[in-house]
């Protein structure tokens, strides 16, 4: 059993190692990119990466807090899934109406894979070789929609 002290000191340094392991990768418009936090240009849509003890997932989440304009978003992006999904090479889970663990609503298209642990190390070059080929994927295809958004 781990500390919450040793969990969090794990999780650092897993997302320590994959920002340096990322950094010398260019944006899809050659820009540099901090892939950690990555900025969509577009308020209330946002780029997730996360990995846990059972899982790890990228995802597209649209977190307005109005219904009405979240719907908008989704409208937008839903006519997308085929070229996010060739883009990718892959199914996505897309769910218009996703329910967090702090009982906000919000719009998610993601992709996960379990089991994979970011607690043993021995994991962690499966999580990243899962993490960068989708989180670049995800950046290409924004750099081809985004000006569809603004």
């Amino acid at each position: 059993m781990y500390t919450r002290q040793q969990v969090s000191q794990t999780r650092q340094r897993f997302w320590a190692s994959f920002g340096q392991y990322m950094r010398p990768v260019k944006g899809a418009t050659g820009d540099t990119i901090n892939w950690l936090n990555y900025k969509t240009g577009i308020r209330r849509i946002y780029f997730r990466m996360d990995a846990t003890a059972e899982a790890a997932s990228v995802a597209i989440e649209l977190q307005h807090p109005d219904p009405e304009l979240r719907r908008h978003y989704w409208e937008q992006l839903l006519p997308l899934k085929s070229m996010l999904e060739n883009r990718t090479g892959e199914k996505w889970d897309w769910e218009p109406d996703h329910k967090e663990e702090n009982g906000n609503v919000i719009g998610r298209i993601a992709k996960t894979i379990v089991p994979v642990n970011i607690l043993a190390e021995t994991d962690w070059p499966f999580i990243i070789s899962f993490l960068k080929p989708r989180i670049i994927a995800l950046d290409q295809f924004w750099s081809d929609v985004k000006d569809g958004f603004e």
